[in-house]
């Protein structure tokens, strides 16, 4: 399915996502878009979801999910013009919050791969917010091997139209396209970790970088970084973002094996030990 077919369904979703929930208020269609749109970066898998519809459940705000016909032009974006492509994407998003009565609340954007367009969304919206979540990349790895999307096994599409298993994304560095879908699949969710951590890092003081072993431990810590740039008061976002659990952090530790663990390390250990997630001196 593709073409104009194809780009409606895609904006149904995303409407019916922005609408989850929270019935249609038509006055906003006709009210000038408002408050300061949060992006939140991530890795999938990295806690995004959770802290994006944290945000999106304050008054005033709307967590728009992932947007699937902006994930669906991403790779093609991330090719393009910084600045012609921070101007598709506001295209998308203001049509997705104009068509899901949204525009008079401030919109919260998690779809994934907007990463690797930060840049280009940076230009497009100066005055947004932008936060960049980073959980350990061991974690992570765990969490997609049990979901299989870059499994070699894997076969179908996600919501946006893009392939699952093994074969090349854009994301991937282009002298290294052949390897990528020849590693086992613990190097490839490594990998996807490492190129999605690196595209948010590269944002650097233009991102608030967050830790989602922080936001499970200390969520009053983040809630107080975070209050004065979303606009409410402390001890209403630390109790939203309190909800976040921790039983999925150090994960690894039962579930990856030594080989595993090595794997992991080859191909992202480096960014592991940047981050303090594995000692300087390894293990």
């Amino acid at each position: 399915m593709r073409g104009a077919t194809h780009s409606a369904l895609l904006y149904a979703r995303a409407v019916r996502r922005a609408l989850r929930g929270r019935p249609p208020a038509v006055h906003r269609l006709f009210t000038a878009e408002t408050g300061r749109t949060i992006f939140v970066f991530g890795c999938p898998r990295s806690g995004t979801t959770f802290l994006a519809g944290a945000l999106g459940s304050l008054t005033g705000h709307v967590d728009l999910g992932e947007v699937p016909p902006l994930k669906a032009a991403i790779p093609r974006l991330a090719a393009t013009d910084a600045g012609a492509a921070g101007e598709e994407a506001k295209r998308v998003l203001s049509r997705v919050r104009r068509l899901s009565f949204t525009t008079g609340l401030a919109a919260v954007e998690q779809t994934p791969e907007s990463v690797f367009i930060a840049q280009a969304l940076t230009r497009a919206y100066p005055d947004a917010v932008f936060l960049h979540l980073i959980r350990d990349g061991r974690d992570v790895v765990c969490s997609l091997e049990e979901r299989g999307w870059l499994a070699a096994s894997r076969r179908g599409e996600d919501d946006a139209g893009q392939a699952y298993g093994s074969s090349t994304r854009f994301w991937v560095e282009p002298e290294r396209a052949a390897e990528f879908a020849q590693v086992n699949d613990v190097r490839r969710a490594a990998w996807a970790w490492r190129r999605y951590v690196e595209a948010g890092r590269a944002l650097e003081a233009q991102a608030i970088e967050l830790r989602y072993e922080e936001l499970t431990s200390r969520p009053h810590d983040v809630a107080a970084r975070l209050s004065g740039v979303i606009g409410h008061p402390v001890d209403e976002l630390a109790d939203t973002l309190s909800r976040a659990h921790d039983e999925s952090v150090g994960r690894y530790k039962t579930e990856l094996s030594a080989d595993q663990l090595s794997e992991v390390e080859r191909e992202a250990g480096a960014l592991l030990r940047e981050l303090g997630y594995i000692a300087a001196t390894g293990g």
